[in-house]
């Protein structure tokens, strides 16, 4: 047709790109509040601890409280580790299928933990969805991407696992 939108444009491939940067700086940037430092890792304890003040879902606050804060060292820096992994992966473009995927999960952990907070705006966890559902439905780092490069070696080789998470 001929008003059909065209999705292979410079244009589109280099919006894309942006969203799919922009959401990993979101999670890098995020990470420097949390204070990388064992075992409370500053903000993110209290941002936890919000969880169990300020109940989403009951079951799952009752996870934070009786799983989680007894052992937040351990969960403090899992927490710390993907973030830190998927902020970079998305910037370069590495797997971002995968890493958009573990993004919808930990925005959905975050959402749990903090929406009913006082002052807390629901359209900024909306916003972190949508960005991560953009990035994997548009398999975001084939263009400007690691992904874009190594794909054509995951053909060849066969390997369905990385053209999968690419």
């Amino acid at each position: 047709m001929a008003h059909e939108v065209q999705t292979s444009t410079r244009l589109t491939r280099w919006l894309i790109t942006a969203v799919r940067v922009i959401t990993g700086m979101l999670w890098v940037q995020n990470v420097s509040w949390k204070s990388p430092q064992p075992p409370n890792y500053g903000g993110l304890r209290m941002w936890t601890q919000d969880a169990v003040d300020h109940p989403v879902l009951p079951p799952f606050s009752w996870l934070v409280q009786h799983v989680v804060l007894p052992g937040f060292p351990l969960f403090g820096a899992l927490a710390l580790a993907v973030e830190i992994l998927l902020g970079a992966f998305l910037v370069v473009g590495f797997a971002t299928r995968f890493w958009a995927v573990v993004g919808i999960g930990q925005t959905l952990v975050i959402t749990l933990s903090a929406l009913y907070v006082p002052g807390e705006w629901f359209w900024s966890y909306a916003l972190m969805f949508v960005a991560h559902f953009a990035v994997l439905a548009t398999a975001a780092g084939r263009f400007g991407g690691v992904d874009a490069v190594l794909r054509p070696r995951w053909q060849a080789n066969g390997n369905k696992w990385l053209l999968l998470a690419s």
